[in-house]
């Protein structure tokens, strides 16, 4: 047994075997700890709309959450602009204050604040503005409480004891929410839909990458480079089509939502699994199969950049920024819109395909870079074949 511990260990496949699920342990938990630390310290970078509709009341009740929310305000909008703003994932979620509101409050009737969410968020965002939306509607109860009694109270000197408990029981509750979500999310299933198709997508292709390395260079004494690099391209080109249509159909199957229908979702998934497939390649290119340690680098932080888990408006700055560059970021928003509903994907498309672009670029360049091997006289191939 020791002969063949001391000939396993000494392989080199063993030792990069050992090295690689160390350095995951190391960048995972790198970039992880520091990419989510202070997260709830940035909640003042998410955004909030007021609609102000009610010409009484309005005004004092919009400068009052102004001043105490822990978000960041928008006025002085319409209605229309802000659920703009809101598909497009400017804002969070729109406050919207009616014009019956105060003749509301001072009736016995209550008076409702609308709220509009888009759910096509990260799910913390749902349950953020959820909990926001119950902290005004609150704050603002109380506050019409408040008035109400001191109105009723300062209209007669003496109240009799009944009348007052009456008027208690009124003025208990004078302020409602309604909240309405836009894009609704049918589930915890589909709300995770998009980091599952990325994490799947990039872990795929970086292996597949590693594969048509080993494959490229075992052809090398027999093809040229530029062969190579023409086939191993055009069969990942080819391989997207056919993982993507495996990707799309199970999520199908399963029951996924697909705001945009099929066709819409496959296409989407076609590209932006290229893209992952030719970055990936990209850096085996650059660095042969030193290139997986970048890999493995990327795969960790578009997984905390890329807003498939935490909303990027609360990352450091630093991570969203590198969340601009790599395509995990537009992959997510772009599953968003496809999957739940939102403005489109014609921005996240031109992203991807600049990075293929510029992937390609590399590519080629490193290729260039390279040498043949001495080529395999015609006898000694044709004994091997």
């Amino acid at each position: 047994m020791g002969q063949i511990f001391k000939a396993f260990l000494k392989l080199p496949t063993t030792k990069v075997g050992i090295i690689t699920a160390v350095l995951f342990q190391l960048i995972f938990t790198v970039v992880w700890m520091t990419g989510y630390q202070g997260i709830n310290d940035r909640i003042d970078r998410l955004n909030i709309a007021i609609v102000n509709e009610d010409q009484a009341m309005g005004a004092t009740i919009a400068e009052n959450l102004q001043q105490n929310l822990p978000v960041g305000v928008q006025t002085g909008m319409s209605l229309a602009e802000a659920q703009d703003m809101l598909q497009d994932r400017q804002i969070q979620m729109i406050v919207q204050i009616p014009s019956d509101f105060a003749s509301k409050a001072q009736s016995q009737e209550s008076a409702s604040i609308n709220y509009f969410i888009n759910e096509s968020n990260p799910v913390m965002i749902k349950n953020m503005m959820t909990s926001i939306a119950d902290s005004i509607t609150s704050t603002v109860n109380k506050q019409a409480v408040t008035n109400g009694m001191a109105g009723i109270l300062s209209s007669q000197a003496k109240l009799p004891e009944e009348a007052a408990q009456t008027a208690a029981n009124v003025m208990s509750e004078r302020v409602v929410s309604n909240i309405e979500s836009v894009n609704v999310v049918q589930g915890m299933n589909n709300q995770m839909v998009p980091m599952m198709m990325v994490l799947a997508s990039y872990v795929g292709a970086m292996i597949m990458g590693q594969n048509f390395q080993i494959s490229s260079k075992a052809l090398g004494a027999r093809f040229g480079r530029w062969q190579r690099m023409a086939v191993r391209l055009i069969v990942t080109a080819a391989s997207s089509v056919v993982v993507s249509l495996v990707g799309t159909s199970l999520v199908a199957a399963f029951g996924g939502q697909m705001a945009h229908g099929f066709l819409a979702l496959w296409g989407f998934q076609a590209l932006f699994l290229l893209t992952f497939m030719f970055m990936a390649q990209m850096f085996l290119f650059v660095f042969d199969m030193a290139g997986m340690l970048f890999n493995i680098l990327v795969l960790s932080v578009q997984l905390v950049s890329s807003g498939a888990m935490m909303p990027r408006e609360l990352l450091p700055e630093f991570y969203q920024a590198l969340g601009n560059i790599f395509p995990a970021t537009y992959a997510v928003d772009g599953l968003m819109n496809v999957l739940f509903g939102g403005t489109g994907t014609s921005g996240d498309v031109i992203a991807l395909l600049l990075i293929i672009a510029v992937s390609l670029v590399l590519i080629i360049a490193s290729t260039a870079l390279r040498r043949d091997k001495a080529p395999v006289p015609p006898i000694v191939a044709a004994a091997e074949a």
